[in-house]
């Protein structure tokens, strides 16, 4: 990165900063409803070099994206000044200035092994690791949530994606060797020890290669009917229903929107048993879990495809112990629960029933939970 960063802005950076892209066990589409989530950080990471700049230039580049560096003036960022992959990093020096923290320029280079558009957040790893480098070079002293905040603010009202803060929280605090209990309502984490090869497991990541736009409108919808369901039912949010509501809601509700609140009561009750079986040990018990997680997501959420059911019908055939999709929805990456034993069969099976349906190969990867955002240099 040293090297790079010199090739393109000719001197060196003051440090080197890792963000990982994330994979959702369960809880999906709950953030924004003040619900439950269980994500774990993975070992695909974007880098970036950084210099801190005093003439408030702000200028960034990707070794990912061709085409000349961006060069911008900090105090010219404002939502819908930039509609290019930058608008995610740019945004972040927009809310860190929009919250009163007084950071002017830098010099970035981002170079990163997390795949764009697979649902494995590969925008909060961007927004993460300027967040986290614009703590060091400007003495911010933010800490981690804070700054998944600003993170998630940034990707809100800058990249125009109305996600909650599952992602940027779970870029930001997972830790090695676990996954990242999160009560968004509450604001608080438990770190759930996660190690399936002590098992004698492994979590495959199935990359259906299906890009998704998640600020295409679609997501928003989905959202909007979530508030107007909690309006309706004379709530603060989903969260304060349980599975017991749910015929109560059944009789309140228009037709349209009980799918989304019962996929929301559902999956909120799947993350509380699956976080309870990870406490346990058992980590076995999580194939059913992922299971009808996808099955909730695709009957009721309505945001899987073609390719990623498939991914799973192949993968539950050959032997897994659990499957789902995981990420916004609209294509991106599945995850499968498999044993060590049945991994290469697993896959095989998947990339077999994707050529038999003319869909492209998709890309297959096993994960263990990695470190959350950090210097590294």
């Amino acid at each position: 990165m040293n090297e790079a960063f010199r090739r393109v802005y000719g001197t060196r950076p003051d440090g080197i900063w890792a963000a990982p892209g994330r994979v959702n066990l369960i809880g999906e589409h709950t953030d924004y409803n003040d619900g439950f989530a269980l994500p774990i950080a993975i070992p695909q990471t974007t880098l970036l070099a950084a210099r801190r700049r005093e003439d408030g230039r702000l200028r960034l580049h990707s070794s990912q994206v061709d085409g000349p560096v961006v060069d911008l003036a900090v105090t010219d960022l404002e939502p819908g000044a930039v509609t290019t992959w930058a608008a995610y990093p740019t945004g972040v020096v927009w809310a860190l200035r929009e919250a009163g923290h007084r950071v002017g320029g830098a010099d970035l280079h981002f170079d990163s092994t997390v795949p764009t558009g697979a649902g494995l957040s590969s925008s909060a790893a961007l927004e993460c690791a300027v967040a986290f480098a614009y703590d060091d070079l400007y003495g911010l002293g933010l800490g981690r949530p804070r700054l998944a905040l600003l993170a998630q603010r940034a990707e809100n009202a800058f990249a125009g994606v109305p996600c909650g803060a599952l992602d940027q929280m779970a870029v930001a605090c997972c830790t090695v060797g676990a996954a990242l209990h999160l009560d968004i309502r509450a604001g608080t984490q438990e770190q759930v020890p996660f190690a399936p090869e002590a098992r004698g497991l492994r979590l495959l990541v199935i990359d259906t290669r299906v890009k998704h736009d998640l600020g295409d409108g679609a997501y928003a919808a989905l959202r909007a009917g979530c508030e107007h369901a909690s309006a309706l039912l004379g709530l603060a949010a989903l969260r304060d229903l349980s599975p017991a509501d749910l015929p109560w809601a059944g009789r309140t509700l228009p037709a349209r929107l009980l799918p989304l609140v019962r996929h929301i009561v559902t999956e909120n009750a799947r993350v509380t048993e699956a976080v309870s079986h990870l406490r346990a040990g058992r980590v076995e018990e999580l194939g059913p879990i992922l299971t009808a997680g996808h099955a909730s997501l695709r009957d009721d959420y309505r945001i899987s495809c073609a390719e990623t059911d498939l991914a799973v019908e192949a993968a539950l055939g050959a032997g897994a112990l659990g499957a789902r999709m995981t990420g916004g929805g609209f294509g991106g990456s599945v995850i499968a629960l498999v044993g060590r034993d049945r991994a290469e069969a697993v896959g095989a099976a998947v990339s077999g029933a994707f050529r038999s349906a003319g869909y492209q190969e998709p890309h297959l990867f096993s994960v263990a939970p990695a470190a959350g955002a950090r210097r590294i240099a």
